[in-house]
């Protein structure tokens, strides 16, 4: 910067109506599936009971909205199109709000970087329309209409060429509006919805009867698919004034990205950091890394215990008790999951038919299967320390070949069966009144020990070491008051942490368990979890994977041959043992073959 260059005096300009409502546009209608999102939920607060949305070139072109609500009185069309006028709110409590839409931007804004056309009636009344372009709104005129309000935006963003530029492909938009209406469709059973793209219906779901839970669980499996119902836990939690609700999938149900997580307080689709990190948390040490829960929570509350004008497109939340949040659906989500006990996905069973089904002749041949080898060779002593699973038989000398064991007295109405053989050394063949379960002994083995230590370690507290010379952390001071308001929860985790003057933390233990653990790059480490989601369960995930590492090296290994007394009591263990579906590191320990099923891979059924 020049030091001698001239001083210009800034002049101040009052921009116009027009530039203002282009400016805001720029935050609330960044793609047309904004645009959608904020015209549906329009409609919601309208009461609609259906909904039905048609796009044309990824909404570019064309994006209509049809809806059969209140509507609106020719003499109000005007107003709608005036910033910050609204019927939703009277202005005198901002945390009072209850409907999708409060600030009166939407519209506004539409009408600023599009071509907008508003036509709408009251019951009883008469059929009206306005046109607004660019900014500049034409006079009301009458107009044949039915009930409710129908609202077209064509040329999108034409008042703002240089905003097209940064909008995707036609295709990639469509799916943008389609996941949109989705994520609204599965927070109002009640209300039917259409979405049609270029003249081609892409989603229909009809309006939903019953009762609420009943409802809504009709409407995400059109939604989100029977298999998830079908591999979902049902949620129901309330704390201090917070309801969660909703379906968490199994872990062994997981995906590949974020992509089948939906939050909602009070009804409103967010995408939440705290929230988000609370379903994290909950899945933390049954889901392989790299792998996503899917899950539908809903959250509700008195609308005085959330902000939610804390973003122009209202997309994130913010709670009177950020942690008491968090912690209701990390609580939930544990709970549901232990009460899960041995279920695995339906769809491994599936997969493994799949597997078996023989390739037409002229197929290539498939790609050898990824296999998970086990290299653990825990002494026999140490397997008899560790290891009770409550069967009078149960020793772990070396047993004779179980392969092919005799009838055992265990009962086939049990959910896993009656060991019948094991293969290779490593898989329990069961037998169960409708097919046969397969289980690997090892994984599964592994998660009942892990299960049992995580108990032991709950119930007795982490054991902790001090360190002979405390180990000083200079930190900025508000990072220091940041994690010295925790001291409390690490000390629980056996990390013991004390003020040292200015900003300095001193560390004076740390769990026993941890020997060689970094205390400097770890409290850096909680505190990059704390300013980026109000909680840090990173103490918590350490501890957790020396846990599991102790439950590999005193597991059943692969290649250890097991009694039909010894492979029963496995399998009695699994059932009594939460989140024993899957192993440590996500992964299923078993999985179901229908007897319909196999009977079908040799013809015997059609």
């Amino acid at each position: 910067m020049n030091s001698h260059a001239p001083h210009i005096r800034p002049v101040i300009r009052q921009l116009d109506e027009a530039v203002a409502n282009r400016i805001a546009a720029g935050e609330v209608v960044e793609r047309p599936a904004s645009a959608v999102k904020e015209l549906v939920e329009n409609a919601l607060d309208a009461g609609a009971s259906r909904i039905d949305i048609a796009i044309q070139d990824g909404g570019k072109r064309l994006i209509r909205v049809c809806d059969d609500g209140c509507g609106m009185a020719p003499e109000d069309l005007p107003l709608a199109l005036s910033r910050h006028a609204t019927s939703k709110i009277d202005g005198t409590d901002l945390l009072a709000i209850r409907s999708f839409g409060f600030r009166g931007e939407a519209l506004p804004s539409l009408g600023a970087v599009g071509r907008l056309t508003i036509t709408s009636r009251m019951r009883g009344g008469e059929g009206a329309v306005i046109a607004v372009e660019g900014g500049r709104a034409a006079p009301v005129r009458p107009a044949a209409a039915n009930p409710g309000t129908v609202v077209e935006l064509r040329d999108l963003f034409f008042a703002t060429p240089a905003r097209l530029k940064f909008l995707r492909g036609d295709r990639a938009e469509t799916m943008a509006v389609a996941e949109c209406v989705r994520r609204l469709a599965m927070a109002e059973p009640f209300v039917g919805f259409t979405l049609n793209a270029d003249g081609k219906e892409i989603f229909r779901a009809d309006a939903e009867q019953g009762e609420l839970f009943d409802a809504l669980t009709i409407r995400l499996s059109r939604v989100m698919g029977q298999d998830f119902i079908d591999n979902a836990i049902p949620l129901d939690a309330e704390r201090d004034g917070l309801r969660l609700s909703g379906l968490a999938a199994l872990p062994t149900y997981s995906r590949g990205a974020a992509v089948a997580q939906h939050v909602y307080v009070n009804g409103r689709p967010v995408r939440d950091k705290l929230l988000t990190g609370a379903l994290r948390a909950g899945y933390m040490d049954v889901l392989a890394s790299g792998r996503h829960p899917a899950a539908v929570l809903y959250l509700a509350c008195d609308p005085q215990l959330v902000d939610v004008n804390v973003h122009p497109a209202k997309a994130e939340v913010r709670f009177r008790d950020p942690q008491g949040a968090r912690g209701l659906v990390v609580s939930a989500l544990r709970h549901g999951l232990a009460t899960a006990g041995h279920r695995a996905s339906s769809t491994m069973g599936d997969a493994t038919l799949a597997a078996f089904r023989a390739e037409p002749a002229a197929a290539p041949a498939p790609a050898a299967p990824r296999t998970y080898q086990m290299d653990y060779r825990p002494s026999a002593t140490a397997i008899r320390a560790s290891l009770d699973l409550q069967a009078p038989t149960m020793g772990f000398a070396e047993a004779p070949s179980a392969r092919a064991e005799e009838e055992s007295a265990a009962p086939l109405d049990a959910p896993l069966g009656a060991a019948r053989a094991q293969i290779h050394e490593n898989y329990i063949i069961a037998q169960t009144e409708d097919g046969l379960v397969i289980v690997d002994q090892h994984a599964a083995h592994e998660r009942l020990v892990y299960e049992r230590l995580k108990v032991q370690a709950a119930a007795t507290g982490i054991a902790r070491q001090a360190l002979l010379i405390p180990e000083i952390v200079e930190l900025p001071d508000a990072d220091a008051a940041r994690i010295l308001s925790i001291a409390g929860d690490l000390a629980e985790l056996g990390l013991v942490i004390e003020p040292f003057g200015g900003g300095a933390v001193a560390v004076r233990e740390t769990p026993a368990m941890l020997a060689r653990l970094d205390a400097r790059a770890l409290i850096r480490d909680i505190l990059d979890d704390l300013a980026d989601q109000g909680a840090s369960d990173r103490l918590r995930g350490r501890l957790d994977a020396v846990l599991s590492s102790m439950a590999c090296h005193g597991s059943v290994r692969s290649g250890r041959r097991m009694s039909a007394d010894e492979m029963n009591a496995l399998l009695r263990e699994m059932e009594r043992t939460p989140r024993s579906g899957q192993c440590n590191h996500g992964r299923p320990t078993w999985v179901k073959l229908r007897l319909s099923d196999i009977e079908r891979l040799f013809g015997r059924k059609d």
